[in-house]
């Protein structure tokens, strides 16, 4: 479910950006991720880093057209999930791939790099996704929900280039959140094809893949995740405040 996906890609996020950080300076390896992880541990940048690591964590799903994630923000993404749906041959193909995740990434560093305009639609696009996923809006209100949501991504937006954050490591955070979804839909009864073109599907053997939407989804995952994500903000941000 949304919720779930959009917890796995803040809680990768917060999990693997320490590594990622610290890479530059282990076995005298710099280069060209020297500039793009040099302030990814800032608190802010930690914070957006998440939130778009989260939508992006939904980014896989726009391939289908009655998601939630649909209607973030209204006829827009209805339009865009349609298109998508149609490009990548359905739900659950092209772009719940390892391909999809590297290409994602790939085409959002570029953006990051060269042009600010598509950067801030694509970072305004992981908000707005990360938002819908856990539940801002007003159940049976498409049109109002899209709205509201609309608005809290817009002050969110605002009040990251307010304090300045960068987004040389937005193709990173794109890369993981797509990733997380692709894991976690591997652990679900249907698998992905991990390897696409390749048609196999990658799942856990002998059925005993999670069933979306269930009680131990919806009662004990979602919990345990939401405690994980709020503990690792803890561990990372707290510090940082001492």
């Amino acid at each position: 479910m949304g919720h779930t996906h959009a917890l796995s890609g803040a809680a990768a996020w917060l999990l693997v950006a320490p590594g990622l950080a610290a890479l530059p300076t282990v076995g005298g390896f710099a280069g060209d991720l020297t500039p793009v992880v040099a302030s990814m541990l800032s608190p802010a940048e930690l914070i957006a880093g998440a939130l778009v690591c989260a939508g992006a964590a939904m980014l896989p799903d726009l391939d289908h057209p009655h998601a939630t994630i649909a209607q973030t923000f209204g006829p827009a993404t209805w339009v865009l999930s349609k298109a998508v749906n149609w490009a990548s041959g359905g739900h659950r193909h092209a772009t719940h791939s390892l391909a999809f995740a590297i290409a994602a990434g790939f085409g959002a560093h570029l953006l990051a790099d060269r042009y600010p305009i598509g950067r801030d639609i694509v970072v305004i696009l992981m908000i707005g996704l990360a938002l819908r996923s856990i539940g801002i809006g007003i159940p049976g209100k498409t049109i109002t929900s899209a709205l509201v949501n609309i608005g809290l991504t817009a002050a969110t937006f605002i009040m990251f280039h307010s304090v300045q954050v960068g987004y040389l490591w937005l193709g990173i955070a794109i890369a993981i959140g797509c990733l997380a979804h692709v894991i976690g839909d591997c652990l679900t009864e249907r698998g992905c094809p991990v390897l696409w073109p390749l048609q196999h599907r990658w799942l856990l053997p002998y059925k005993i893949g999670l069933k979306t939407g269930r009680a131990f989804e919806v009662k004990i995952l979602g919990p345990v995740l939401s405690v994980v994500v709020i503990g690792l903000f803890a561990a990372r941000l707290i510090p940082a405040s001492l």
